[in-house]
């Protein structure tokens, strides 16, 4: 992998982790462009260097389940439980994150349309998923109150 390669595979991974974390930033989450950014790279820089040190098939293996195992306290650090409320928060952005981690290592592995695909895809379900869970429950709310007020029985003698 020349040294071009390699800027522009890193460059690439903070560009599109930090794209989607101005995403989260946007949307006044704790996590924001710097941290998807530094995650991202991170995960190409790890990615990338141990493709180069040790080509080995199974060590990069391991790199990736590395990777992906340890970004789980990042995002645990991120998820917020209301006690008493049964409400937990952060969970959208610790999905993110943990997606930031594939970013950098498509980036790292030069897997540009899988990279395409999937960021197409996350970047629809972050700008779009928020209002179609809003009118999902909506309209299921509007379906219930019709069949219960349908379905009443008539309490006129």
């Amino acid at each position: 992998m020349s040294e071009t390669d390699v800027f522009l595979r890193l460059f690439a991974a903070t560009l599109a982790g930090g794209v989607l974390g101005l995403n989260r930033d946007l949307h006044g989450k704790p996590a924001g462009v710097r941290t998807f950014a530094l995650v991202s790279l991170a995960a190409a820089s790890i990615t990338i260097s141990s493709s180069i040190g040790a080509p080995d098939p199974t060590s990069l293996s391991r790199v990736v389940q590395g990777l992906v195992t340890g970004i789980g306290f990042i995002g645990a650090g991120i998820i917020l439980h209301e006690p008493g409320k049964n409400r937990v928060h952060g969970l959208t952005t610790a999905a993110a994150t943990w997606f930031s981690v594939a970013i950098g290592l498509m980036c790292a592995l030069g897997l540009w349309s899988i990279l395409l695909t999937a960021g197409g895809l996350c970047f629809l379900v972050l700008m779009f998923g928020g209002d179609l869970e809003l009118w999902t429950r909506q309209w299921f709310a509007s379906k219930a109150t019709k069949s219960v007020d349908g379905d009443a029985p008539d309490m006129e003698p």
